[in-house]
């Protein structure tokens, strides 16, 4: 009898630890906490822990993350993108059509050898994330606090033509995923919402006349002197017939597709978790909890209540899985 093959989980790096840089310190006149943000691309950070690719458009399982504050107070608000259909879909629009730019382009000019073996899709998590940059996100540390050198991990651009100013030339974008398209990166969810076509204003769209007894002849038919029928229509008509969400020429007068993490509707990236840490905290530390966090897109939003500026110190736990090591699955199958 044939033996069956035990999958394998690969030797993976499962803890990443960080070190922030300055959180500012609180206003002395207005009491205003010291703000600052950081963002962690979990794809890139182990990239360089394994010394092995990972790609950006995974969903990644993670087990907890753990806040080592140490003198810091304030509080810690933990984002993450929409864990929604709608993230989902709008990234895999957006790949196959920036992977169909790229594969039009080798092809007619027959130069199918340039791709990178390293070409990956890779996009912000917000347009505060391209103002900062790749460059600015949080790397891992050893035990000894030294940061992780990074390799090339770029993001990724779409060329649009320009049909009117300059006929023959093209303009280049960056992408993000939450929130309104800009002068210089466009948004993963604006362009899916915008691509599709917009839900019914009823459903289902009965004839005015359904609940008439005189002209909805058929329904008269059955009438054994229970003459509730015809308000029971009217009911139906009016109950249950738009969706639960609002879209651009619904019933209320809406103007905007309005999907989750596009231009109007929860325009930021979605909260994770909420921490309050105070200089009693036990240990100076706090845990958050774990979860999946698409594209491995995490952000930190620091509020500093103290007159001293601070940095922090956080520790992602990853869980062991089938991909590479990791729990992590495909954006496309999310």
């Amino acid at each position: 009898m044939a033996k069956r093959m035990k999958s394998k989980i690969q030797p993976a790096v499962y803890t990443l630890s960080f070190k922030t840089g300055t959180i500012p310190a609180a206003d002395r006149n207005t009491g205003e906490p010291g703000k600052a943000e950081f963002y962690v691309d979990l794809s890139q950070c182990v990239s360089l822990v394994n010394r092995r690719f990972y790609r950006q458009g995974l969903n990644w399982a993670v087990s907890s993350i753990k806040i080592m504050s140490g003198g810091f107070q304030g509080k810690i608000q933990t984002q993450s993108l929409p864990n929604t259909w709608v993230t989902s879909n709008a990234w895999e629009k957006s790949f196959r059509a920036w992977q169909k730019m790229i594969n039009n382009a080798v092809n007619d000019s027959q130069s199918n050898s340039i791709k990178g073996k390293f070409l990956d899709f890779k996009v912000h998590a917000d347009q505060k994330h391209v103002q900062d940059g790749f460059g600015n996100n949080l790397l891992p540390i050893d035990a000894d606090a030294n940061t992780y050198i990074s390799g090339q991990w770029q993001p990724s651009t779409i060329e649009i033509p320009l049909t009117t100013s300059s006929p023959g030339s093209s303009t280049d974008f960056l992408l993000h995923v939450v929130g309104a398209n800009t002068s210089d990166s466009k948004g993963l969810i604006v362009g899916y919402a915008n691509s599709r076509a917009l839900p019914s204003r009823e459903d289902p769209n009965v004839p005015d006349d359904a609940d008439n007894q005189s002209q909805n002849w058929i329904m008269t038919m059955f009438n054994e002197g229970n003459i509730q029928d015809s308000e029971v229509i009217e009911m139906l008509q009016e109950t249950g017939d738009n969706p639960p969400y609002p879209f651009e020429g619904d019933v209320a007068g809406n103007t905007d597709t309005m999907y989750p993490g596009g231009e109007t509707q929860a325009p930021t990236m979605q909260i994770h978790d909420l921490t309050s840490i105070t200089t009693s905290t036990i240990g100076a530390e706090s845990r958050i909890s774990g979860g999946n966090f698409p594209c491995g897109l995490i952000k930190f939003l620091a509020a500093n209540e103290t007159d001293t500026s601070h940095g922090i110190r956080l520790q992602i736990e990853l869980v062991p899985g089938n991909h590479r090591g990791y729990l992590a699955e495909s954006m496309t199958e999310m």
